[in-house]
């Protein structure tokens, strides 16, 4: 971006193209003339998304934002971890980078809903997405709860804020879910474990109640459980329509018939290494499904491709063009 040659190149490739997705700080192409306005003249009908940390606007606007701290700041953390009062309680991160992620997902909804839009008007437009705002919309329920009840959910393990029992238990070998949605599935439960009187008790015989109650409730299903194998309550559970489900590894899942039946392994052609293993799409659709037919690019793979067939430099421009460091 630092050359002209460079803002010439993209500057032509957003002339003929539908989508534009940055995640420079704000303003940062605008420097280059790369920025919104610049490029709307060279193309009115292009969709241009930013993405940043904290979005175009606020007071936050120019700082960095990276998946930890927006997990820390939008929420998250304060309702992912175990109880500060239990062994092993505090605020944890989840697992993976969710508010990247999830910032990916809805600007991926937003560019749809702006090719939509211009579908109907040849109009193109401006897309400004934050890490921190997807991190706030996907706090979901617990949001609406605070909002509604203006008292901040705390951390709660596995456990779930609204549901009772709904969280993982250990196994005589190991560990899973117990996900009780309702009183029928919580009378059918105490069936199968032989505890029928539980599901009769006022004080656990209906979802409120079993919120209120649980410290007494959870103590009694967490000793129920222990007494079978996870394999056992799985086989006992699942025919009765109780959700329960085994909390596996990675190599687990991978090796879980119903993750083979649906595909979700893939091999995938790879330039340097002949082929790669890659998680599937999980997208299923019937008249157009998804093919996997190469590996996520190598740097630089393409450049001549696209700068040849849709610019149509030629190999002598694009050569001069790695010599001189711009592409």
């Amino acid at each position: 971006m630092s050359t002209y040659e460079g803002q010439d190149i993209v500057r032509k490739l957003a002339s003929q193209s539908d989508l534009l997705i940055e995640n420079y700080k704000v303003s940062g192409l605008r420097q280059y003339g790369l920025d919104y306005e610049s490029l709307k003249a060279v193309n009115p009908r292009l969709i241009y998304c930013s993405i940043t940390g904290f979005g175009q606007t606020g007071p936050y606007a120019s700082n960095a934002g990276y998946d930890f701290i927006i997990q820390a700041m939008g929420g998250m953390m304060s309702i992912t971890g175990e109880r500060d009062d239990l062994p092993g309680g505090g605020p944890q991160k989840v697992g993976v980078a969710v508010s990247d992620l999830m910032t990916g997902m809805y600007a991926t909804v937003a560019l749809l809903a702006a090719l939509a839009h211009r579908e109907r008007t040849g109009e193109g437009q401006y897309i400004d997405m934050a890490l921190l705002d997807s991190e706030v919309a996907m706090v979901a329920n617990l949001g609406s709860n605070y909002l509604v009840s203006g008292k901040a959910p705390g951390r709660m393990g596995n456990a779930h804020q609204n549901i009772v029992p709904y969280q993982a238990f250990a196994t005589a070998d190991g560990h899973m879910i117990l996900a009780v949605g309702n009183d029928n599935q919580f009378s059918r439960f105490c069936s199968v474990a032989g505890r029928p009187e539980l599901a009769q008790d006022p004080r656990f015989a209906t979802n409120p109640n079993r919120v209120r109650n649980r410290p007494m409730l959870v103590p009694v299903v967490a000793e129920i459980m222990r007494t079978r194998t996870t394999r056992q309550w799985l086989e006992a559970l699942e025919p009765a329509g109780v959700p329960v489900g085994p909390i596996n590894n990675l190599a687990q899942v991978f090796e879980d018939p119903q993750v083979r039946a649906r595909g979700m392994k893939v091999e995938a052609p790879h330039p340097l290494a002949g082929k790669v293993p890659m998680v599937a799409s999980p997208m299923k659709l019937s008249a157009t499904p998804v093919e996997h037919r190469t590996a996520p690019p190598t740097l630089g793979q393409h450049t001549d491709e696209i700068l040849t067939a849709l610019l149509g430099f030629t190999e002598q421009q694009i050569a001069l063009l790695r010599e001189q460091g711009v592409v």
